[in-house]
């Protein structure tokens, strides 16, 4: 049983034991001279979830461990090794080429960097109207402009700001652009790609307050990557913390963020800093450095950095499973230390 178990009928996103492996060898002949093999790159290992309709699921956990990789296969831009992606009910692998066009109105993508993400040479009229002109064929352009004027409004810039081009804007600004282009085709599931994160905390609580009020008018499902806390805090219902490619807990954000299992998440949440602690207090650093997935660790992937390891976490790789405490919700680790309130 997996975190991805729980049967819903308004889950909109199904992701079962999804991989994503990069081949990174040296070219045949120099493995032919060096007598080395091809390495395998795992920066996907084995992830699975479930989202619901306007639900945030927010990953979490430090650079490289797969967050982004992710966001890229369900987005359609990386194809999976492994696993199976289930949008709306169907198998994207079993999808007709119809099929496939319709879902990308339903999924869009917000990038991590607002500039490099708009075209530098288009006005901000032609960067939103393009989804409708790539993938609404019967649109007039009529209804593109109504619908590119509805969007604008939504994200609150104004209608004089279509005549001008991307430079012209402050980073906010253009996170409001990337995001209204994101929405004309009213897709009920956006994949947030550190949206923010290029931004200054000021403009970030911005965007974001936006980003929430944009949920609750339209019903979307966000899911939220980012590698600060305070940001996922503001913005998740539920938490996946990765690291080095796998899922180690998924939980209800006041779970998480109150009673935190994984060692991983632990020490992530302790590194945090905090007014109420102290002042002169020190802060726990997060040990070590996540290993390579070139050569990741036997066992479970953390136990090189974890304090309470054991030999079987040299040994054997924990198991995403659900665990339950006596007065608590049910949430899901991969952790030995959990293993025997696993349920069957």
């Amino acid at each position: 049983m997996t975190g991805a178990d729980r049967k819903d009928p308004d889950v909109i996103v199904r992701v079962r034991n999804v991989s994503k492996e990069f081949d990174v060898s040296p070219p045949w002949l120099e493995r032919v001279l060096k007598g080395t093999g091809r390495r395998i790159l795992k920066a996907v290992n084995g992830v699975s979830f479930d989202l619901s309709r306007a639900e945030t699921l927010a990953l979490v956990g430090e650079s490289g461990c797969g967050k982004s990789t992710l966001a890229r296969v369900l987005s359609g831009l990386y194809r999976p090794t492994g696993g199976t992606i289930e949008f709306f009910g169907r198998d994207i692998a079993s999808m007709t080429a119809s099929e496939k066009a319709g879902l990308r109105r339903r999924v869009n993508m917000i990038f991590q960097d607002p500039y490099a993400s708009l075209n530098p040479r288009w006005r901000v009229f032609d960067i939103v109207a393009e989804p409708l002109r790539v993938q609404q064929g019967a649109m007039t352009s009529v209804q593109i402009a109504e619908r590119v004027r509805e969007v604008v409004s939504l994200v609150r810039l104004p209608e004089e700001a279509l005549e001008k081009y991307p430079h012209q804007f402050s980073g906010g600004q253009r996170q409001r652009i990337s995001i209204a282009r994101a929405l004309t085709s009213r897709p009920e599931f956006l994949i947030c790609d550190e949206p923010t994160s290029a931004l200054d905390v000021s403009v970030q609580a911005q965007v974001l307050n936006l980003m929430k009020e944009v949920q609750q008018q339209t019903g979307v499902s966000y899911l939220f990557i980012s590698h600060n806390l305070a940001v996922v805090h503001h913005m998740s219902d539920r938490v996946g913390v990765m690291y080095l490619g796998r899922l180690v807990e998924l939980a209800d954000k006041n779970e998480l963020f109150t009673n935190p299992l994984h060692p991983y998440t632990q020490m992530l949440l302790a590194a945090i800093p905090h007014l109420k602690r102290g002042i002169g207090k020190a802060r726990t650093r997060v040990a070590g450095e996540v290993p390579s997935p070139l050569d990741p660790p036997s066992g479970c992937a953390f136990h090189p950095r974890c304090p309470h390891a054991v030999e079987r976490c040299r040994l054997e790789v924990p198991v995403l499973g659900p665990c339950r405490q006596t007065g608590r919700p049910i949430r899901f680790v991969a952790c030995h230390r959990w293993a025997a309130d696993y349920l069957s």
